[in-house]
């Protein structure tokens, strides 16, 4: 038995953080059906309702890929930091 109290790895972080941001908008601006439950302006004849949906869809898809991306990374260095002993002094 070893003496040096096992150091854990915080849960919150700021990396993860970003992700939970990046998960949550796009909710948050679907569900907030006042901000864009209007005609105007329109954009090539298409009302705003419904080009600004489709808008979120393209940037949906890069926020939950860049999500994707930042937990692959915390994830690598993480199970990095495990294997190196980055705990242990």
């Amino acid at each position: 038995m070893s003496d040096v109290p096992e150091v854990r790895q915080p849960v919150v972080t700021p990396i993860r953080v970003v992700i939970a941001v990046c998960l949550v908008a796009p909710f948050v601006a679907m569900l907030w059906v006042g901000s864009y439950a209007k005609t105007d302006p329109t954009f090539i004849g298409i009302p705003f309702f419904y080009w600004y949906q489709m808008l979120w869809v393209l940037i949906s898809t890069a926020l939950t890929m860049t999500a994707y991306q930042l937990w692959q990374r915390d994830q690598r260095a993480r199970k990095s930091e495990s294997t190196s002993g980055g705990a242990q002094r």
